[in-house]
């Protein structure tokens, strides 16, 4: 094989799945548009309530805890499902399912919305992390199945963009609500802007997402074991990273030991499952694909630093420097423009650029990521300090914008559409735990030098930086290693003889 530039893994068009023959679904755009838009509530909802904590606080008179757990509780139970509804998506129908999740999460967003206290209002978003987590995987699952070759990069692209700006553009849209319908209810309103918007992708999925086909091999067994099993691995592990954000001390560290037990108890079930009826919930072959175990690893690691970004900023601007919560949005819009301009560029030239284009991606986000903190220190105290960040940011963004969907793109390219569902299901479990673990670890630095500094904001963001920064670099570490070990390969392969040549992007 040649020393190719774009060595890595291996390019969308350059598939050497079993798909067989493919034609495309002459609404496959217009069906994307729907998951789109739903799978941006379900992300948005990440975000956005954050601002509106304090009106929360006032309005409902809710504790410290309490709080907490409405942030967290969503984050807890929308991870806690992703795989088992992958796989429920492949076997049992993705149109199926993803309407079922679009329904709870709409019926869920009114409740939050009425909700008369905080208890009410903590169940209603576990369920609605249930119905976010029901949701998620479908999408993922679609651009599979509708899509292939390089417009399936494309498709990825646009995911990518709304995975970024949903992030990002939480905060102003909270701020925009909150700003409109005033401190006293407007909470309610960051519950209640889903419920026409849901509504309508509920109409327009009935008329545009592809009706679901039954296999003539029939419905492979559920797996409830094993589904029970990841799911008390996954809470044991997530549990404690999402208590731990601001007090790590009264996290319950020892469900790690938990956690540990239940993912080897998972193993040994799923080991067992693959022989006795050759259908786990997840088959380890799809970790032994070197593109999507390397391209889940580098996700899990870039999001870990990069959902940390707007926790500590948004503390930073509002409680460290006064801003309200419409300034803090705003502040923030720069990171989602660019995020959005270049995902939808890295989703066309993945098929051409391959990995390299990640690596870059990494390398600016971390560049952007630096001068921002550089930019904080210069400005301490400074009024002007959220305009001054605002061109590195939109720098970070543009990078990001370059390594979700040419990632994603990557990491799914060998797998058959068929499985999509489940690989996308453990892409983004693995996502949510990478942002638990990034924001536990930044929440801790954060927190322990602001206590530690007697409440110096400055000092305290700084640190809190460097970690985000530490975390981009490993996932850029992580990419350029196989870079490296994809360009060694081709170079072993061309010395053994053309006849061993895997294709002209190297695979992983």
């Amino acid at each position: 094989m040649s020393d190719d530039p774009t060595a890595g893994r291996t390019a969308p068009g350059d598939e050497r799945t079993a798909d067989g023959e493919h034609t495309p679904d002459p609404r496959r755009w217009r069906a994307l548009s729907v998951c789109l838009v739903a799978g941006f509530m379900s992300l948005l909802d990440v975000s956005i309530v954050n601002v509106a904590l304090p009106a929360m606080q006032a309005g409902l008179r809710a504790s410290a805890a309490q709080l907490s757990w409405i942030v967290s509780g969503y984050a807890l139970t929308f991870g806690l499902v992703l795989v088992a509804s992958g796989r429920l998506g492949d076997d049992r129908g993705r149109r199926r399912m993803f309407v079922t999740g679009l329904a709870l999460f709409t019926l869920t967003s009114a409740v939050a919305g009425f909700a008369p206290g905080p208890e009410v209002l903590v169940a209603v978003r576990l369920v609605q992390g249930v119905a976010a987590g029901l949701l998620s995987p479908q999408v993922v699952g679609f651009i599979q199945d509708l899509f292939r070759g390089p417009e399936r990069g494309t498709a990825f692209g646009m995911f990518g963009a709304v995975v970024g700006i949903s992030t990002a553009v939480g905060p102003l849209l909270g701020g925009l609500l909150l700003a409109w319908a005033g401190d006293a209810d407007g909470w309610r309103w960051v519950f209640f802007v889903n419920i026409p918007i849901g509504v309508a992708a509920l109409v327009a999925a009935a008329r545009l997402l592809p009706a679901d086909t039954v296999s003539t091999g029939g419905r492979r067994p559920l797996d409830l074991a094993g589904a029970l099993l990841l799911g008390v691995a996954v809470v044991a592990l997530m549990l404690p990273l999402v208590l731990s954000e601001r007090d790590p001390a009264s996290a319950p560290w020892w469900l790690l030991a938990v956690f540990v037990g239940a993912l080897l108890a998972f193993v040994v079930w799923e080991r067992r499952a693959k022989r006795v009826h050759g259908h786990p919930l997840i088959d380890f072959a799809l970790l032994r694909t070197r593109s999507y175990a390397v391209g889940a690893t580098l996700g899990m690691t870039y999001f870990a630093g990069f959902t940390s970004i707007f926790f500590v900023l948004t503390l930073y601007l509002q409680n460290g420097l006064g801003y309200s919560p419409l300034q803090t949005g705003l502040t923030m819009t720069s990171f989602a423009l660019g995020s959005a301009v270049t995902s939808a560029l890295g989703g066309r030239m993945v098929s051409r650029l391959g990995q390299p284009m990640v690596v870059t991606g990494l390398a600016t986000v971390l560049v952007g990521l630096v001068v921002t903190d550089v930019v904080l220190a210069a400005t301490a105290g400074s009024p002007w300090t959220g305009l001054a960040i605002a061109g590195p940011l939109l720098v970070a963004g543009a990078g990001g914008g370059l390594v979700i969907a040419p990632n994603q793109t990557l990491a799914l390219s060998e797998i058959p559409h068929t499985s999509g569902g489940t690989a996308g299901g453990v892409l983004q479990t693995g996502q949510r735990i990478g942002t638990a673990v990034g924001l536990s670890a930044v929440g801790a630095v954060f927190f322990g030098r602001l206590a530690a500094s007697r409440g110096d904001w400055a000092d305290a963001i700084s640190h809190g930086l460097m970690i985000t920064v530490g975390l981009v670099a490993l996932a850029l570490l992580l990419g350029v290693g196989d870079l490296v070990a994809a360009r060694r390969r081709a170079r072993a392969s061309a010395v053994a003889g053309p006849a061993r040549a895997t294709g002209p992007a190297g695979g992983r």
